[in-house]
């Protein structure tokens, strides 16, 4: 697969992360959207291929690390949290 490709998926699998994890969360999941199209709009015009590869395992780490580590609560009265199992 070639890295065009690589970025693509990369991109389309952090944002089907993102509606997992903050799923029922409008403010976060506006967030995360924004911010994932940010990091890669800033760097769209990158050409060295290991730059590329490097910015490819960072975002790896970053949708493992959602998808691992993000915890969710709910409210359930006035000083109760319940947390969401994802």
């Amino acid at each position: 697969m070639g890295q065009a490709a690589k970025v693509l998926q990369l991109f389309r699998t952090l944002h089907r992360t993102r509606q997992q994890v903050f799923k029922n969360d409008k403010r976060a999941l506006e967030a995360a959207r924004v911010k994932i199209n940010e990091e890669f709009k800033k760097h769209k015009s990158e050409a060295s291929p290991e730059k590329i590869e490097e910015m490819l395992k960072m975002g790896s780490d970053v949708e493992l690390l959602l998808r691992t580590s993000v915890i969710q609560g709910i409210h359930t009265d006035h000083n109760t949290l319940r947390s969401l199992i994802l």
